[in-house]
């Protein structure tokens, strides 16, 4: 489902859609082409795509494409979903250890719909971090994993 979705390819294509995009939720899902939970989740990206045009813009990354922004936000699972407005990375805390991704697909559409409905209304407050509104129960679980080097 990812060909109904605009890709970005480059890391200069990300860089001027976090620049350019202009009080409108940017959404920028990591993940792999092949990957079954990422078909799932650019399924409920497309489908709620029409019904946020006017609140966001959504685009696909291919995460071993470009490794910069992989590292830069710490994605180790796949998919992972990030958010800005106006260039800001906006947070949110879903009620587990990190506040700077969605890791995994959302149930719903319903429940991505209602997250950007939360993170333009606290973007537009000027909230870095906002509350999630997506039951926890549908939220999936995953421990984080800390390796010295």
């Amino acid at each position: 489902m990812s060909f109904l979705l605009n890709s970005l390819k480059a890391k200069k294509d990300i860089d001027i859609a976090i620049k350019t995009t202009v009080d409108k939720v940017l959404v920028l899902r990591f993940g792999r082409e092949n990957d079954a939970v990422c078909l799932q989740l650019d399924d409920v990206l497309s489908k709620a795509a029409p019904d946020l045009a006017r609140m966001a813009d959504i685009y696909t990354v291919d995460a071993d494409s470009i490794p910069i922004y992989v590292q830069y936000f710490d994605i180790t699972l796949i998919p992972a979903t990030i958010f800005f407005y106006n260039g800001q990375h906006i947070k949110v805390d879903y009620g587990t250890q990190d506040h700077t991704k969605f890791i995994g697909a959302f149930k719903k559409k319903q429940d991505f719909i209602d997250l950007v409905e939360v993170i333009l209304r606290g973007a537009l407050r000027g909230k870095l971090i906002v509350p999630c509104p997506i039951d926890l129960g549908d939220i999936p679980k995953y421990s984080l994993i800390y390796k010295d080097i």
